[in-house]
């Protein structure tokens, strides 16, 4: 076990990520329960509302125990719940963690999981000292794939028939992204 992990609201130029709060059960719900958003993931939609009450007790107890964090990504303009962002697995011995997402469909194609996963990273090299961060996409999800390799990750391999969702059995592609090898840009970011 590690020390606590406090989740940090993290501002972009149009994305706020900040942390979960009960209030988003509802907003979780509509995501996780979108049989079209989930058809590349590693578990069925949801079909009970208290999924969502679990997701948020994960959330919390992945902070508590320093394991990773998860953000609600917010668009700064009209604060919309658009998706949301994690870092998990956290080894501080290893310098190391996995990156996730998953974005409302209304949300696709406007950039958003590029912009917010790009804040996570930042988060992660500068303040957690990482030197290591890998993520894993559906082979069947090329935008997930577009949106790792804009960030800079590069295709490690594939892990093969690793997931079997309501009998569909799929592979998955390792991505991973070194300290030495990440671009941190210009884009406005701030933490509080």
């Amino acid at each position: 076990m590690t020390a606590s992990l406090p989740t940090p609201t993290l501002l972009t130029a149009r994305l706020r990520l900040r942390a979960f709060e009960d209030a988003d059960a509802d907003d979780l719900f509509a995501l996780h329960s979108n049989a079209h958003v989930l058809r590349h993931w590693d578990s069925p939609p949801w079909n009970d509302p208290v999924r969502a009450e679990q997701f948020l007790a994960t959330c919390r107890r992945m902070e508590q125990d320093g394991t990773g964090v998860r953000w609600a990504v917010d668009r700064v303009s009209d604060g919309t719940f658009t998706g949301w962002c994690t870092l998990a697995s956290w080894n501080p011995e290893h310098r190391s963690a996995s990156l996730g997402y998953c974005f409302k469909e209304a949300a696709w194609g406007h950039g958003y999981a590029t912009e917010a996963a790009h804040a996570v990273l930042r988060w992660a090299f500068d303040t957690l000292d990482l030197n290591r961060v890998q993520a894993e996409a559906d082979t069947r999800n090329a935008a997930s794939g577009r949106v790792l390799e804009k960030l800079g990750f590069l295709l490690e391999g594939t892990l093969r028939e690793d997931c079997v969702v309501n009998g569909d059995v799929s592979d998955s592609w390792v991505y991973g992204l070194l300290r030495r090898e990440w671009r941190p840009g210009s884009g406005p970011l701030s933490a509080r």
